[in-house]
Formats: structure tokens, C-alpha cells, sequence
């Protein structure tokens, strides 16, 4: 039997691969929910626009159909000598391989009064539900840490104009991810949002309680205080391993695995937001927290159990989300600093809310990636111009075929060309074709 400790995209998607090559028994087991759910969806149904039954991808007969039996229950040791999981339920399972997929937790950092009523991150359907149940009358809610879930948290709390104070230590946002250009094009944005008061260069010292150690307030490094009645910590994620640690397998900040997932205990592997690459690939982190690489590695591992070993292989680097109102994707490499022998191009629209960076070789003018706020661009394409290195100028001539925007959109790309030739002295002629007379050779 293959035994899968959480619910999340990497462990339902290495269920569902290992039942597509065998029969193998499979059981999922989560204290967190039954049904796998879409964690990014959960701010909408506090926002209102879904219930959370929405959530979830599958319909409740999906599991007995495929054979994937669902346990909700809470794991508290791997006794991976004897191949057997001791739960809080006092039911002991058996298993012949064994998945960890835990996960991440938000990240606390010892502050004072962290763990006082009203502080909570935004990860689990159980955070959603806390944070619900403190939003009746909640006026003020203090967020700290500037990364993509303190943004979700903060338009969660506008949404039902609640007042947000939002703390990040950086002098720009985001900007251990985001170059410069990009990081103060998001700022000018979150300026637009009444209600959202942004902190840069402020840090938490303390939360402040009353006698039933509830929140009323926080004290910043500059020793002011903020009165609120909710503080959200979104300072990042850390893997959820602490059960993994006690049963003595091999733990650095993740589980340590290798390329074909497998830890330092026979026949236990593990994938997702808590494992940590112990040789990373080039370029990569050795901890890699994104939903498609999750997934990726969910079905990467599926392949092994079922007799093709596959080691991983995630391809080039894209991520997408979303800035208040702004869509954001990166493909390919474009770091907050840019590299020795690289050159970058910013396209910002005068008028509207559009930024595109490039980067690119200087020598071989080879594309290296892209960040792009307020359009629609197509993964695939940009995939194909980074196996087939394509240069700059050939991705700005056939950038078009790119677009994911419908036709009746405001298209720039012959504005985009036209700014890069004016800087850098070229003659590129965006290609006329439109993007579906391209789609085979995406």
C-alpha cells in the first residue's frame, strides 16, 4: 500500500498519476480537510464569490471511483522501521511506500505575544476559518510581512473595508524577488487602495495583549503602536515537519531528499512545499514553495512508484499572481538584481497599468526571461523561446503570438518594439501574424 500524508496538489496529484499507471492501494491521509481543495481559492470565499464546496476540483465520487481511500486524521510518528504511521486517532497504519507531502506553515520568528488570540497566518482552511470568525467587528488589522499572501490577506480585509496596516521591512516591496522597476511599479499601484496604509522599512517588535491575552495592539523597531484587533503573519512559509523531525528522518529547514524524492528512510519519499533538495538543480532553490512545481513533483514521483524512475525535471521557471488588480507572470530567469553580462529591457505604459521586463544575454542577446504585469501571456510560447533559445530580437518580432488576451483587447506590442529599437539602436519589425496561426509552433 502507498501511504500519502496530505491533501495538498502534490499529494493528490501523485495519488492520481499512481492510480492512472497501477492498481497499487493508495491512501491520503489529512487532518486539514477530506477533499483536496484549491488553497490559492480560499480568499474568494471569504470575499464572497465562491462557497468553499468550490473549491475542490473533484466531486466527492471521485475517491471511491479511482480507489483512493481518504483518512482524516492527524499523524504524530513515522516508525519507518516497521513501516507504520501512529496517529491521534490511536489507529496505526501500515504502509509499503509512504509519501510526505505536509506542506508549509506561515513562519514565526519568536515575537512577543505571537500566539495571542487574534494573530494568525493565511495557509490552512483552518486559518480562513479563524480569520473569519474575528472579522465581524474588526476595524483594523495589522499585516507583517510584504510577500504574495500578506497582498491576498490585505485585498481580503478591503473587500469588507477593514482598515490594514501593512508592515514590510524592505524599502520596496517584494523587492527580494522583484527587481527595482517592477517593485516601485507595485507600490504606485497598492497607493491607489483606500484603506491600505503600506509601512516600508517598518518591522514588528511586539504584539500587544489584554488580561485574556487577546490582541490590541503592536509596537513596531521605531517604537510606535498600532492599535488593532487582528494581526496576520504572512513573513513567508517554513516547512511543516515537525512530526518528521521526531522520527528521525533526515531534516535540514525541509526533509532532505534527492533527486528521485527519496529521504534518508527506505521506501519513504517526500514532495511538495516541505521538501528540500539536497543537490538542488542550477539555478534552482533547494526548497521550491510554488504550486506547479508541487505538482510537477507529484507527478514526477508517480512515475517512480510505478516502475519508470524519474528524477526531477521541472523545466524553466514561471509562476503567476495576482497584485490587487494587476495579473503577474514570470518565465524564465529575471532576478531582483540583474547578473554579470545581462541586459534588461522595462516596457511601462504611460497611461495604464502594463510593465514588461526583459532580460536578456549582452554577447548572444539569447532571451533569458520576463516579468509581466497587467497583460495575458502565454506559458507555452514562452517555454518554446527558452528550450529553442531564442534571442530578444525574436522574441519582441513574434511577441504577438504571446498574447493571451482576447481580440478586442488594446494590444502594445508594436509600441513595446518600438521603444526597444529606440534604445538600443535596433530594426526589429513586430511580426503581423496573429497569435493562432502561431499555436503549433508553441
Amino acid at each position: 500500500m502507498i501511504v500519502i500524508i496530505g491533501n495538498g496538489i502534490s499529494g493528490v496529484t501523485a495519488a492520481r498519476h499512481i492510480r492512472k499507471n497501477s492498481d497499487e492501494e493508495i491512501t491520503i491521509i489529512s487532518a486539514e480537510s477530506k477533499y483536496f481543495f484549491s488553497r490559492t481559492a480560499l480568499m474568494y470565499v471569504y470575499m464572497g464569490h465562491m462557497k468553499f464546496e468550490h473549491t475542490q476540483p473533484y466531486e466527492p465520487h471521485f475517491w471511491e471511483k479511482n480507489r483512493i481511500n481518504l483518512v482524516q486524521d492527524f499523524v504524530l510518528k513515522i516508525d519507518a522501521e516497521n513501516h507504520k504511521l501512529v496517529t491521534k486517532s490511536g489507529q496505526d497504519i501500515t504502509y509499503d511506500k509512504l509519501i510526505l507531502a505536509t506542506g508549509s506553515k506561515p513562519n514565526k520568528f519568536g515575537w512577543k505575544g505571537q500566539d495571542a488570540d487574534g494573530v494568525r497566518g493565511m495557509y490552512s482552511k483552518q486559518d480562513l476559518e479563524y480569520i473569519e470568525s474575528y472579522s465581524k467587528d474588526l476595524k483594523t488589522a495589522v499585516i507583517i510581512g510584504g510577500g504574495l499572501i500578506g497582498i491576498e490577506m490585505a485585498e481580503m480585509f478591503l473587500s469588507r473595508n477593514i482598515n490594514v496596516e501593512f508592515l514590510i521591512r524592505e524599502e520596496c516591496f517584494w523587492n527580494g524577488v522583484l527587481p527595482d522597476a517592477d517593485s516601485r511599479f507595485i507600490m504606485r499601484h497598492l497607493e491607489k487602495h483606500h484603506g491600505l496604509n503600506m509601512r516600508y522599512k517598518d518591522e514588528l517588535d511586539e504584539i500587544l495583549t489584554d488580561s485574556n491575552e487577546k490582541v490590541i495592539a503592536i509596537r513596531t523597531k521605531n517604537g510606535e503602536e498600532i492599535k488593532c484587533e487582528f494581526v496576520g503573519l504572512t513573513a513567508g512559509v517554513s516547512p511543516n515537519i515537525e512530526f518528521v523531525k521526531e522520527s528521525g528522518i533526515d531534516c535540514q529547514r525541509g526533509i532532505i531528499i534527492n533527486q528521485y524524492f527519496e529521504t534518508s528512510a527506505k521506501d519513504v519519499y517526500a514532495i511538495g512545499d516541505c521538501a528540500q533538495f539536497s543537490e538542488p538543480l542550477s539555478g534552482r532553490r533547494p526548497i521550491e514553495q510554488v504550486w506547479y512545481t508541487g505538482k510537477i513533483m507529484g507527478e514526477q514521483l508517480a512515475q517512480t512508484l510505478t516502475g519508470n524512475k524519474t528524477a526531477y525535471n521541472p523545466g524553466y521557471w514561471f509562476n503567476s499572481a495576482k497584485f490587487m488588480d494587476i495579473e503577474y507572470q514570470t518565465y524564465g530567469t529575471v532576478l531582483n538584481k540583474l547578473q554579470e553580462g545581462q541586459e534588461e529591457f522595462v516596457y511601462e505604459h504611460p497611461t495604464e497599468e502594463i510593465l514588461l521586463h526583459f532580460v536578456f544575454e549582452k554577447e548572444s542577446r539569447k532571451f533569458i526571461g520576463i516579468n509581466n504585469f497587467g497583460l495575458r501571456m502565454r506559458h507555452p510560447v514562452f517555454n518554446n523561446w527558452l528550450l529553442n533559445e531564442a534571442t530578444i530580437d525574436e522574441v519582441l518580432k513574434d511577441l504577438k503570438t504571446a498574447n493571451f488576451d482576447p481580440e478586442f483587447y488594446s494590444k502594445y506590442e508594436d509600441e513595446i518594439v518600438s521603444q526597444f529599437n529606440q534604445k538600443f539602436g535596433t530594426t526589429i519589425t513586430a511580426n503581423k501574424t496573429k497569435w493562432w496561426q502561431q499555436l503549433t509552433k508553441a
